[in-house]
């Protein structure tokens, strides 16, 4: 599903003190909540109540998004206990340029001899975590939390990060009754809104609130200001979101308020246009020191290179030479990123590196073979569809190499041990990827070169007692021999593999095992046992019945919902 794409303009530039007014939390009674049920999906752990959010750019030094939060959940079963361990992400750049929280206030009900015990939150059970360099994480545990209670929380937060405005996520994995979000944005600022997932908005309004940043001005007229557009957007009655297996993000699908600023409006009358063409976008890369600048270096990789391909003419067997070499050279460090870190010379010196370090080389390294090779940057599935309308260069996560050879392209990942030459990992296979060519750009398909698939050969015999003997081979194919190497080489041996193998098998003994092409990417990997199979107690009858699917089968139906919406 593509989301829709709504521009927010205000043309007035004459920026207050005004900011958009809480929306007050309905006064409710707090015994009739914890005494009614909630009988519109029986199988939720916890629902909320009310969730109301709202935003604005401050009108101080350096302007900044305050965002508040307030959330109202009603515990329905054990599982929903975890709802009141909360976590606050906060996103980092420097020391200097980080979001804070300013307040947080945390409390639970309970009902006791009909009387409404409240708990609060101390101030001392707040904890910060240093998740990465990127975010650190404010957690507390809302205290005396049981079945039946009722949480609320809230919290103001402060970004200096205005190019992402706060975004909003209608659903989440339990439901809500009701969840608002009021966004009040000057006329300085234009972003593109994306709306995304299927359910509906109960509430879409707007005004104008006059001369809501800037110092106002006086009555000659001389100052600055701008005013603003609040826009209050609501759902209600919104269900779980559900997660299952094969789905791509699910920021694809679940129903969300996206902000991307495409263009500031200063005072002084000039335009800074932050959402740019692919052409300035493709120039930026390129002249990037983490990015097109590290493809020219790397000496040592040259040198490598060179020694690989000397005596070598066939460009595909070269381009498979130095795939391989990379691949084996490196220790991904499993941290995404289409910039490299430490720096390609850096990275090969350490042979471990980010996705962007050891892409980077591999293209560095078939360029110094002279073959004609693209960086192609992308999203991946866990991240989400990047946009395709505008450059958002903030959504891509992930770089690959596209090679192409005669009439042919091969796409390239060299960040994991069992993959051959054109074959990208599943986490790669998400939509389009934006080809950063030679003075130009444009979007490429992220299919699959190969599939799964599984073939198997039973040749038994029934004997007169009733079991079947004989030998069973399969030959795992494409990213399902990936996942087979993986899982057999995980073991310390092939008959630790094989006793495991045993282990999940009843009716069945291996009485002997054969595994080829474990090493030979580019094969099938081949498994052929030797089995007997205890069928039947009387073979003395005219028909049986035989199900020849005694390994590697599916446990169950992975696609569970009653409703599907999305792919």
């Amino acid at each position: 599903m593509k989301p829709v794409i709504i521009s927010i303009i205000v043309l007035c530039l004459v920026y207050s003190k005004a900011k958009a007014q809480d929306a007050p939390f309905t006064p409710v009674s707090l015994i009739d909540i914890l005494q009614n049920k909630y009988d519109k999906d029986t199988s939720a752990s916890a629902v909320v109540l009310r969730e109301f959010g709202e935003a604005h750019i401050n009108n101080g030094d350096g302007y900044h998004v305050i965002f508040k939060y307030r959330a109202r959940i009603k515990i329905l079963n054990k599982n929903g206990l975890g709802q009141a361990n909360i976590e606050i992400p906060l996103r980092k750049q420097t020391n200097n340029l980080l979001e804070r929280t300013i307040v947080i206030k945390a409390s639970s009900f309970n009902l006791e001899n009909n009387v409404v015990r409240e708990e609060v939150l101390q101030e001392k059970d707040i904890f910060t975590e240093n998740r990465n360099k990127y975010y650190t994480i404010k957690k507390f545990a809302i205290p005396n939390v049981r079945v039946g209670s009722v949480i609320e929380f809230s919290y103001t937060l402060d970004s200096p990060f205005i190019y992402n405005f706060r975004s909003w996520e209608f659903q989440s994995d339990i439901p809500k009754m009701e969840s608002e979000y009021w966004a009040s944005i000057p006329g300085v600022y234009l972003y593109n809104i994306s709306i995304r997932g299927f359910q509906k908005l109960s509430k879409n309004d707007s005004k104008i609130i006059p001369k809501c940043l800037g110092n106002g001005g006086d009555e000659l007229g001389n100052g600055y200001s701008a005013d603003c557009a609040l826009m209050k957007f609501g759902m209600k009655n919104i269900p779980a979101f559900v997660e299952e297996d094969y789905m791509t993000s699910k920021n694809n699908f679940i129903s969300s308020l996206q902000f991307e600023l495409s263009e500031i409006r200063r005072f002084d009358g000039t335009i800074d246009k932050v959402t740019k063409e692919w052409k300035d976008a493709e120039r930026e890369m390129k002249q990037d020191t983490r990015f097109g600048v590290q493809l020219k270096k790397g000496k040592d990789i040259e040198t490598e290179v060179k020694k690989l391909v000397d005596n070598e003419s066939d460009e595909l067997a070269k381009a498979k030479k130095i795939y391989q070499f990379i691949r084996d050279w490196y220790l991904w460090n499993e941290t995404f990123g289409m910039f490299s870190e430490l720096g390609i010379q850096k990275a090969f010196d350490e042979k471990t590196g980010n996705v962007g370090d050891i892409n980077l080389s591999l293209i560095a390294a078939l360029r110094f073979a002279g073959l004609n090779v693209d960086p192609v940057i992308l999203s991946t599935r866990e991240n989400g569809l990047a946009t395709e309308l505008y450059p958002v260069l903030s959504e891509f996560n992930y770089v690959i190499a596209k090679v192409n050879i005669g009439d042919k392209v091969y796409l390239a990942d060299a960040t994991e041990k069992f993959y051959p030459f054109d074959m990208l990992p599943e986490r790669c296979l998400n939509g389009k990827g934006r080809v950063l060519g030679d003075g130009t750009s444009y979007w490429l398909d992220l299919k699959p070169s190969i599939n799964r698939k599984i073939v198997s050969l039973f040749n038994l015999t029934l004997d007169k007692d009733g079991v079947m003997r004989g030998s069973l081979s399969t030959r795992f194919m494409g990213y399902d021999a990936v996942s087979k190497r993986a899982e057999i080489l995980s073991h310390q041996t092939l008959d630790a593999y094989i006793t495991e193998l045993k282990s999940t098998l009843s009716q069945v003994e291996i009485t002997g095992y054969e595994l080829k092409n474990m090493e030979d990417l580019e094969k099938p990997v081949t498994r052929n046992l030797q089995i007997e199979i205890r069928a039947f107690d009387n073979i003395e009858v005219a028909n049986f019945l035989f199900n020849p699917f005694i390994l590697d089968k599916w446990a169950g139906n992975p696609f569970k919902s009653r409703e599907r919406l999305y792919p």
